[in-house]
């Protein structure tokens, strides 16, 4: 077991583990009654849960389903291998739905999941200068593009009088944002857990403010669309099983610490920060209330009005509901 900060090879490793599983092949179009689910998962939360335990293969044994997954690193990848048929579900945060469904991706918001804001904030040296938003003016920040963390920046820096435009942007996935961040190349970094919590180990970084009170923390399963129209039988299961995986790992906390870090490679004490943080919940799993909709709707409006996507969306119009029992 590792213990303590993880120096500087551990860290990248982890960052960019996922990185050369991100290019998939484009299959062909989901077909009804599907026999395998392919998913793409990213290395955190209640999917990486539940891979880990096999719950979902035990869940589908009986019917002859067989579960595949593929790796990524963040939603954006992710998303575009979903929108093309390469998989048929994943989970993303709030931002990579935007762009997807801008480009015309074949996807559906199929369910939705919590973790907690003060999992996701900006970081800056210790002994930087910057000691309030405003200080970011005329800085250099970087975030990955189209992620959850490009939302972070765009509304702290509002709540800092700033726009966009007032500091150097930079296009940075999470492994060339560390290794940016760790040689001082960068002055700023907009991030999420459990790179958020990594960081905060390191007495060398300084958290300028989380997005607590700033962003809800929504984040979103998507599937594609044709295979949540032919097998959404499948995707209500799916979902039902990881608020069962996720609601067992709440009851059983120290337990589920060990389990997390063990699928990361994050310490125990590190991991058991992102699963402390206020308002985090495994169990927060769900179909897509009303309430995300018109979050992911005035997250949509702001990003067309300061032209970070192309045209107007309506969510609604990609948002898939259950079937009536």
């Amino acid at each position: 077991m590792v213990t303590g900060n993880l120096n500087r090879r551990q860290t990248l490793g982890l960052f960019g583990a996922a990185a050369a599983t991100a290019v998939l092949p484009i299959a062909g179009k989901a077909k009804a009654a599907a026999k395998e689910l392919r998913i793409g998962w990213q290395k955190n939360g209640v999917l990486a849960l539940a891979k880990s335990q096999g719950a979902l293969e035990k869940r589908f044994a009986d019917r002859g389903i067989k579960v595949t997954w593929a790796e990524f690193t963040s939603g954006p990848p992710l998303l575009e291998a979903l929108g093309a048929g390469a998989l048929d579900f994943g989970p993303t945060g709030d931002v990579p739905p935007l762009f997807a469904q801008a480009a015309r991706g074949n996807l559906l918001y199929v369910g939705t999941y919590r973790g907690s804001s003060q999992g996701s904030a900006i970081l800056v040296h210790k002994d930087s200068p910057i000691q309030s938003i405003a200080d970011l003016k005329g800085k250099k920040l970087a975030f990955k593009r189209g992620s959850s963390a490009h939302n972070v920046a765009v509304k702290v820096l509002r709540k800092g009088g700033l726009s966009p435009s007032d500091v150097t942007q930079l296009d940075l996935a999470p492994p060339d944002a560390a290794a940016a961040f760790k040689n001082g190349s960068i002055d700023a970094w907009s991030i999420w857990d459990p790179y958020t919590a990594i960081a905060q180990a390191d007495p060398q970084t300084r958290v300028l403010t989380t997005a607590e009170g700033i962003v809800d923390s929504w984040s979103y399963f998507l599937g594609n669309g044709d295979f949540a129209a032919e097998n959404g039988d499948l995707i209500v299961e799916v979902i039902d099983e990881l608020k069962k995986v996720g609601g067992t790992a709440q009851s059983n906390f120290d337990e589920t610490v060990k389990a997390i870090a063990s699928i990361t490679g994050v310490p125990e004490n590190v991991t058991k920060v992102v699963l402390s943080r206020r308002g985090a919940d495994l169990g927060a799993v769900s179909t897509v209330p009303d309430a995300a909709v018109q979050y992911q709707q005035a997250l949509a409006d702001e990003f067309y009005d300061l032209k970070i996507i192309p045209r107007k969306l309506d969510i609604s119009d990609i948002v898939w509901r259950p079937k009536a029992s």
